[in-house]
């Protein structure tokens, strides 16, 4: 893995030192300002079973856990705060154990006075989802982010939550409209590892209760700062990521996503892999989506910089999901269900979620789609292949284990 600044480690600790708010980024040694973090998947996975990593050229190869990224870097300040040393931003360690209305998280942020601080505020989905650790599973009761620095407890069933109840909300609403009819914002699940939209009560609808952690720094992380390299490449200078300007074309199965983005030679590199969860999810733009209610928003997920197929599309990521072994992706097109409403499908989590689906098989086996919500399932989706700005050949790559 990269090795982080450590001029930006010194100065982060010559901040805390001193109590003054943080202002500066921490930086990694690519000099970017909104770095993906590692997702933390260390183990390799067939279609449904953990497997040994295979080596490159045989199946499965290529996928998140062989490609190392940058850690995970935390420093418990001793007053109820962790700062990550990655991106600058300082994190409430221990959040209240209560369920909020999206309004009721608003408010407590912007009330909350902690180790001295006074401008802590409610994360955006894409903060949250930088503290995300994939190797999380909730059937071993393993949250999905790292508990060696961050509280975190389980919903109190007894109150009548399920144990998978631990959303965190954020400050980014949804601009369409999702179930039926709701408003809602996006928040992340650190029980079950999914990115979903949660009703916040506008207008008299329903009312979704999450938790919340409240950050404070600098803001701007996550946003993108694209350049068309004219040769059908799309680089962001924020994160350092070179991406492909269009898309595969065509929809594919997990495995073969995996082989299309390992045997790709495109723009005079032969180094393009499967984007992990983190990655994929930093070029969501949420401000649009295909049901946006301001039309000049309305389309795909994305920045219009880039070329896509079919706007009610997904795209898979090289990360397992740990509950049960399917392969994540993200929809930048609505994250519909297999139920419909007045007779159209039913936009259950809204453009920008991140769910898993089964990684081969026959979606007709799934005619009322998984879970409490009867999720789509299509198991084919499309890819959208990713490199390194300063990585060399596969060849010299320190990117691969």
């Amino acid at each position: 893995m990269k090795e982080k600044c450590t001029n930006a480690i010194l100065l982060t600790l010559t901040i805390l030192a001193l109590n003054v708010p943080l202002s500066v980024p921490a930086r990694g040694d690519s000099g970017v300002e909104s770095q993906v973090i590692d997702t933390g998947q260390s183990e390799c996975y067939d279609n449904y079973r953990q497997i040994t990593c295979p080596k490159q050229g045989e199946p499965f190869y290529g996928q998140d856990a062989q490609y190392d990224g940058i850690r995970m870097s935390y420093q418990d300040n001793g007053d109820g705060t962790v700062t990550d040393l990655n991106t600058g931003l300082m994190w409430q360690k221990t959040p209240p154990i209560r369920h909020y209305t999206w309004d009721q998280a608003a408010m407590y942020a912007q009330n909350l006075e902690l180790a001295g601080y006074n401008d802590w505020r409610m994360p955006t989905i894409k903060e949250i989802y930088s503290l995300v650790a994939f190797y999380g599973c909730i059937r071993t009761m393993t949250p999905y982010i790292d508990t060696n620095y961050f509280d975190f407890e389980y919903p109190d069933t007894s109150e009548g939550y399920r144990i998978i109840d631990a959303q965190y909300w954020s400050s980014n609403k949804y601009v369409g409209i999702t179930m039926r009819g709701d408003k809602s914002a996006f928040g992340f699940n650190f029980a079950d590892g999914r990115i979903k939209s949660y009703p916040t009560g506008e207008g008299g609808g329903p009312t979704g209760r999450c938790y919340i952690r409240c950050v404070r720094g600098r803001n701007g992380y996550g946003k993108n700062n694209y350049v068309d390299n004219g040769d059908g490449t799309i680089t962001d200078l924020a994160t350092g990521l070179m991406w492909m300007k269009a898309d595969s074309g065509t929809t594919m199965n997990w495995q073969k996503a995996l082989s299309y983005a390992e045997k790709l030679k495109y723009a005079g590199h032969d180094d393009w892999r499967l984007p992990n969860a983190k990655e994929l999810q930093i070029i969501v733009d949420y401000t649009r989506a295909p049901d946006a209610l301001d039309p000049a928003y309305q389309g795909a997920a994305i920045d219009p910089v880039f070329d896509i197929t079919q706007t009610e599309s997904w795209f898979w990521t090289g990360t397992t999901h740990g509950d049960n072994l399917f392969g994540i992706y993200v929809c930048f097109g609505q994250a519909f269900s297999a139920w419909q409403w007045n007779g159209e499908p039913m936009n259950a989590h809204g453009a920008g979620a991140q769910r898993s689906d089964p990684k081969s098989g026959d979606p007709a086996r799934y005619p009322n789609g998984l879970g409490p919500q009867g999720d789509e399932i299509r198991i084919y989706n499309y890819v959208r292949c990713v490199r390194n700005v300063n990585s060399e050949s596969k060849s010299g790559d320190s990117n691969h284990r």
